[in-house]
């Protein structure tokens, strides 16, 4: 399940957004200062950082520093009552993941929550890989169309992929299949049919997690 740290000094919003959260089913703490959520965070960690904008004591800008580096894999949710591009930008650049504005729709808040937990799983399944060509793979679109192919089929054969990406040119498409195969992403059987391999199946997930995440689903 994943943790939510809500960092605000206001105690009613403070309390007002642990309800919502977990009525939303997500585990979660609070903190009423910017120092007291970096000692919650050096006791145990949190997935998402819901972290006020303006705060007695260390602010929100000047914390996300700080509370990056005690917790760099944390996602920033900025909340704060005087939006501005300036502000946006500058906590962008500081580190924070997103940037939300009072009043907001509980339903946006829920949902930029559920977005970053996505970028935060499929951040942690690529680093799993512990493969950089396997970054590299992913970069050419046919090649991610080939692993999308998996979705639907356990298995893939040359013709029938060239068939399914409409890609006339079989030697291109050998040269992409190979490299899937020196990644570590497939391999072949003994019908010289294509599957997954473990990696693959990681990959696979990851490439769902990353359309889902940029369709806003």
């Amino acid at each position: 399940m994943s943790k939510i740290l809500i960092v605000d000094d206001d105690v009613e919003y403070r309390e007002n957004l642990k309800e919502i959260l977990d009525t939303a089913g997500y585990s979660n703490d609070t903190a009423p200062s910017a120092k007291q959520a970096m000692e919650k965070l050096e006791a145990q960690h949190f997935d998402v950082i819901l972290l006020d904008f303006m705060m007695p004591g260390i602010d929100g800008i000047n914390a996300i520093g700080e509370l990056k580096r005690i917790s760099p894999n944390s996602k920033i949710i900025m909340i704060t009552a005087f939006a501005s591009i300036e502000n946006a930008v500058k906590a962008i650049k500081k580190g924070a993941s997103e940037y939300i504005s009072k009043p907001f729709k509980i339903e946006a808040l829920l949902l930029m929550i559920k977005q970053v937990i996505e970028e935060l799983r499929f951040e942690g399944d690529i680093k799993k890989l512990k493969l950089e060509g396997t970054l590299s793979s992913l970069s050419n679109s046919i090649r991610r169309e080939i692993i999308r192919l998996f979705q639907t089929n356990e298995k893939i054969r040359l013709m029938e992929t060239a068939r399914k990406l409409d890609i006339e040119d079989h030697t291109k498409l050998i040269f992409h299949l190979k490299t899937l195969k020196e990644a570590q992403i497939i391999r072949q059987d003994k019908k010289r049919s294509y599957l997954l391999t473990k990696e693959g199946e990681k990959v696979l997930e990851c490439l769902s997690i990353l359309d889902n995440y940029l369709s806003g689903k």
